[in-house]
C-alpha cells in the first residue's frame, strides 16, 4: 500500500469518527428514555436538529455533549430527533412514528430546539429555540434543567 493511499484511508477514518462523535444518541423510545431520566430526577433532554444545521452542531458540541458527562446533571438523558429523518421512533404513548413525523407533531419548524420532557411526555420547562447568544446559552440551559428537575420533584 502506498503512503498516499494509507494517508487517505487514515484521514477518511478520522473524518468518519468525527461525524459519528458529533451526533448525540438518536431517540428510539421516548417513553423508556424519559422514564430512565426521571428515575434520576432529571428530564429527558431532546435536541431537535437537521443534518444541515450548523447551529445545531454548535449546541450539540458546546452544550449537550458536555452535559452528558456533567457531575451536576448525573442521570440526564440526552437524545436527538432529526427533523429530516425517517428513522423509526416510539413516542411517549407507545405510538410508532418517524423522527420527522414526531418533530412535525411537536410543531418544530426552526432548529435547533432543545426540549425538556417528563416521563408522561409533557414538557417540564419552556424549550430553548435557536442558538441564542453564546454568552448566555449555558445559563438558559442550566435554568431549564433546574426548572425541569423541580417539576419532576413536584409530581
Amino acid at each position: 500500500m502506498t503512503a498516499s493511499i494509507s494517508l487517505a484511508l487514515l484521514f477518511g477514518a478520522l473524518l468518519a469518527g468525527q461525524a459519528a462523535a458529533a451526533d448525540l444518541p438518536a431517540a428510539a423510545d421516548l417513553r423508556s428514555e424519559a422514564a430512565s431520566a426521571a428515575r434520576s430526577g432529571q428530564p429527558l433532554v431532546v435536541l431537535y436538529s437537521r443534518s444541515d444545521c450548523r447551529y445545531c452542531e454548535s449546541v450539540r458540541k458546546d452544550y449537550l455533549h458536555p452535559l452528558q458527562t456533567s457531575a451536576a446533571h448525573r442521570g440526564v438523558v440526552v437524545r436527538q430527533i432529526n427533523q429530516d429523518s425517517d428513522r423509526p421512533l416510539r413516542g411517549f404513548q407507545g405510538q410508532s412514528v418517524t423522527h420527522a413525523g414526531f418533530a412535525a407533531g411537536e410543531k418544530i419548524r426552526l432548529v435547533p430546539v432543545v426540549a425538556f420532557y417528563g416521563p408522561d411526555g409533557r414538557q417540564l420547562a419552556p424549550p430553548i429555540v435557536g442558538a441564542r447568544i453564546a454568552d448566555y446559552y449555558q445559563s438558559y440551559l442550566d435554568e431549564a434543567l433546574e426548572q425541569s428537575a423541580q417539576a419532576l420533584r413536584r409530581r
